[in-house]
């Protein structure tokens, strides 16, 4: 099965990815950093005011990921220091392991070269196992750990991931 990327530019688009961002993070990081932290970084960085500003005044780009006309799922990534950092990938869980993953992957490598840069990089939190061997598979490095306050007495433990493509 095919997916199309939808490039996020209007509220009702942020509105839908914003409840995307509310389903996975609670199934997925709840286990790993908890609901108070889940709860906060919803809001710090995936609320509608938070996603517009991204968009509008901080360089990202976003897509939704459709499986026919439905949301599964969405990216985020920004172009920087001559890399393209992907900054959000989220599947609905029931949408993984289908190959709409590398799909994914194969539209940000296109991005990437569009933008004249060889290289995507992105954070995953460490103990988000099934996605650092995901990565792993799809050709990414694990480049070390970085640990970063986000504010609110919250960190973010994870590893930076590196892929060279071109």
């Amino acid at each position: 099965m095919k997916i199309t990327f939808l490039k996020v530019q209007d509220k009702k688009q942020i509105t839908t990815i914003t409840a995307l961002a509310r389903v996975i993070w609670q199934e997925a990081f709840t286990p790993i950093i908890g609901s108070a932290q889940v709860e906060y970084m919803l809001e710090k960085f995936q609320s509608v005011d938070s996603i517009s500003r991204q968009i509008s005044h901080d360089d990202y780009q976003y897509y939704q990921l459709n499986q026919a006309t439905l949301p599964i799922g969405y990216i985020s990534f920004k172009i920087h220091n001559n890399e393209l950092f992907l900054s959000k990938f989220y599947i609905l869980s029931k949408y993984r392991k289908q190959g709409f993953g590398k799909q994914t992957i194969k539209f940000i490598e296109q991005q990437a070269i569009k933008a004249s840069t060889r290289q995507i990089t992105l954070t995953v939190n460490k103990y988000n196992t099934n996605a650092i061997k995901a990565y792993l598979k799809m050709g990414f490095i694990n480049k070390g750990a970085i640990i970063k306050d986000i504010g609110g007495g919250f960190i973010m433990d994870d590893y930076r991931m590196v892929k060279n493509i071109g």
